[in-house]
């Protein structure tokens, strides 16, 4: 029996949401720290854990000065503190929901998050939305080396090329690696990043009376910035949808989706909340921080900023592993699509990742100077293609199918599901054209927008496509 013969006949024909408890492992780790399953089905025998994992991994993987960027951005724009923090829990919490909904999927299922949309968009046509999940996280992952090369000029003499480097070289290293060990960083992280981010919080309300002023200009509540900051953070939640069953999957079936919902849920929005206030507090009291937030936070601990500053540093190699594994995941889920493979070799993954972390440098090298104009519009362009896709994946397996799956179907070309869905690739499209007139970016603004000084393109981005889908894929199992 061939390899690919061999991993077919361990996948279940229909994986359905378990109303039973099933035998699987619940506790305990897989032998050796390097993860050898990729994009296949999990073996039942080869799950562990418990849903505290989901609450520890989005919660100290989110405390990051890339989520406290995401904070400054209305304060930045005018917008008050106060409105600005409004804004935050609103948009936060939107995307907490639906990001939590596809990481319930996981433990259900037991594959990778984009593997699922093979059953709406096809075999090889789930590779239209895969390529801007590829190119979001490609892009998140520049951002995160723009970000940290003050902090590591800070640790070692070299300049800002060669930190934006070894930081894509570190993220390589510890995502290769990959299941576990990132599900312990982000455990110690959890810890030790928290009470790092409170701290500051209580650090720069100390050194108030030694903020550099800003502005002269006085903020105005606006509602169309109050709507752009709520749809800055829903993007910052959202982003994650793509991927976060990837670190449910190797949960046990037995494990209630309302339990993985709510520990991802709580996870994500207290991790991504609690810097993003800070972020905002520090745009209002310490505008001079803006520049370099991971120098200026280090700073406030005098002689051990060193330590803070590394503690920094592993925190956002934590965010930038999280985005090369999921840019891995999806750059796989494609090719292996074209060529209709079951799983892949660990030589092949570090081929990908080492290429993805190469383009991810290369962006941060040339984007350095000019880093802030481009994430606002760059997490605000991310709703328009997520959004949509997140819409048709929820009500297909919701709504459509109801949890029921042919797994061994989501790896053949000619099976149930086919090479391409063009219903379901039609209403996604459609989707994405029809949020046009809401849409509103530094250099374009749609009719609708441009009434309303608002971008609202996640309403009909949610409401649209979920609609057609249902409507024209009525299939079931």
């Amino acid at each position: 029996m061939d390899e690919s013969a061999a991993v077919n006949s361990q996948i279940p024909t229909v994986i359905t949401c378990p109303t039973q408890p099933v035998a699987v492992a619940t506790s305990g780790a897989p032998s050796g720290l390097v993860e050898k399953a990729g994009i296949e089905f999990v073996p039942h025998e080869l799950r562990y854990g418990t849903p505290l994992r989901l609450f520890t991994i989005w919660f100290g993987g989110s405390l990051s000065i890339l989520c406290l960027s995401v904070g400054t951005l209305g304060v930045l724009s005018g917008l008050p503190l106060t409105w600005t923090l409004v804004a935050l829990v609103l948009g936060n919490a939107i995307g907490t929901v639906f990001m939590a909904a596809h990481s319930a999927q996981g433990p259900q299922l037991g594959i990778p998050q984009m593997i699922q949309s093979r059953a709406q968009f096809g075999v090889i046509g789930a590779g239209l939305p895969l390529l801007a999940v590829v190119a979001a996280t490609t892009l998140y992952s520049a951002a995160d080396g723009v970000l940290i090369r003050g902090l590591v000029r800070m640790v070692l003499p070299v300049s800002d090329d060669i930190a934006i480097c070894l930081f894509g070289a570190m993220s390589v290293l510890v995502a290769f690696i990959g299941y576990e060990l990132i599900h312990r960083i982000a455990m110690a992280l959890s810890l030790l990043s928290g009470l790092m981010f409170l701290a500051t919080a209580a650090l720069a309300h100390g050194a108030m009376h030694d903020a550099v002023p800003a502005s002269t200009h006085i903020d105005a509540f606006t509602a169309g910035t109050f709507i752009l900051v709520v749809t800055q953070a829903t993007a910052w939640s959202l982003s994650s949808a793509p991927y976060v069953a990837d670190y449910s999957r190797y949960l046990p079936a037995n494990v209630s989706p309302w339990r993985t919902f709510w520990y991802t849920g709580a996870g994500n929005f207290c991790g991504s909340l609690l810097p993003q206030g800070i972020g905002a507090y520090l745009a209002a009291v310490r505008p001079d921080f803006v520049a370099d937030f991971g120098s200026g936070i280090a700073s406030f601990f005098g002689v051990a900023r060193y330590a803070v500053a590394l503690l920094i540093i592993v925190n956002l190699i934590q965010v930038n592993v999280m985005n090369l594994y999921s840019a891995y995941m999806s750059t796989t889920t494609t090719l292996t699509g074209l060529r209709g493979m079951t799983r892949v070799s660990l030589r092949y993954k570090l081929t990908v990742m080492s290429l993805l972390m190469t383009a991810s440098t290369g962006i941060a090298i040339a984007t350095k100077h000019n880093f802030n104009a481009l994430f606002s519009d760059f997490l605000v362009m991310l709703m328009y293609v997520l959004v949509p896709w997140s819409a048709i994946n929820l009500a297909d397996y919701y709504f459509v199918c109801r949890g029921q799956y042919s797994v061994q179907h989501l790896f053949m070309k000619d099976g149930a599901y086919g090479a391409y869905r063009w219903k379901t690739l039609s209403v996604y499209l459609v989707s994405i054209l029809a949020q046009l007139p809401f849409m509103r970016l530094s250099f374009y603004s749609g009719v609708v927008a441009s009434r309303l000084g608002a971008d609202l393109s996640w309403m009909p981005g949610l409401i649209i496509p979920a609609t057609l889908y249902v409507c024209v894929e009525r299939r079931r199992i």
